[in-house]
């Protein structure tokens, strides 16, 4: 049992620590002092590995669906949309919120009191696969920009992150808007760490 813990604990070290941040723009202490983030995401031209296009990719996996069941190609595109809102967002902000120490720092969509945007752009998704046996992990890249509400245009920070991994959830994320979600549930983590780090 202790054996399979700590197994636990070093798979989840290791997906928090695999990530890589690049900055972009601006520098991580331009962020200090900010307690409070409007949150947007944003998931334009995003990149399907494989694919040549998100466009490409829902025609292949709703096509394959369809000919087993007619209905089902229409309803994974559904899902394939609103698992945004109704699980990767959540995820992210739930795990940003818990694990930024003593609440200083707070994130959340349609923040008014917020004088500060961070736009989350998803560019990179990739769903990963679970059939039991065989599985593979989720992933996404990120690129976060953070400015003030009414000047867009001034961006004064800006960092990609690659190489973000969903942990798996125990190997019971079958579904995969749930495997999705593990990746910016580590995103989160790694985006706290570093700004709790960097910011002070």
């Amino acid at each position: 049992m202790k054996k399979l813990l700590l197994f636990a604990v070093l798979i989840s070290s290791s997906a928090i620590f695999s990530q890589k941040a690049k900055v972009q723009e601006g520098d991580w202490s331009n962020l200090k002092g900010i307690t409070e983030y409007n949150l947007v995401f944003d998931y334009s031209n995003l990149e399907i590995p494989k694919f040549d296009s998100e466009e490409d990719f829902l025609e292949d996996k709703m096509s394959k669906r369809e000919e087993k069941e007619a209905g089902k190609g229409e309803e994974f595109k559904e899902l394939w949309f609103s698992d945004r809102e109704n699980f990767y967002e959540p995820r992210f902000i739930e795990t940003f919120n818990d694990r930024y120490k003593n609440n200083l720092v707070k994130v959340d969509k349609n923040l008014e009191s917020a004088e500060y945007t961070m736009k989350v752009h998803t560019t990179l998704m990739y769903s990963g696969y679970n059939v039991g046996i065989v599985r593979k992990n989720s992933k996404i890249e990120v690129t976060l920009s953070v400015y003030k509400n009414d000047s867009p245009e001034n961006i004064i920070f800006s960092v990609n992150y690659t190489r973000i991994e969903g942990e798996g959830n125990g190997g019971f994320d079958f579904n995969s808007g749930q495997r999705i979600a593990d990746a910016y549930i580590i995103f989160a983590r790694a985006l706290v760490k570093d700004m709790y780090k960097k910011t002070k």
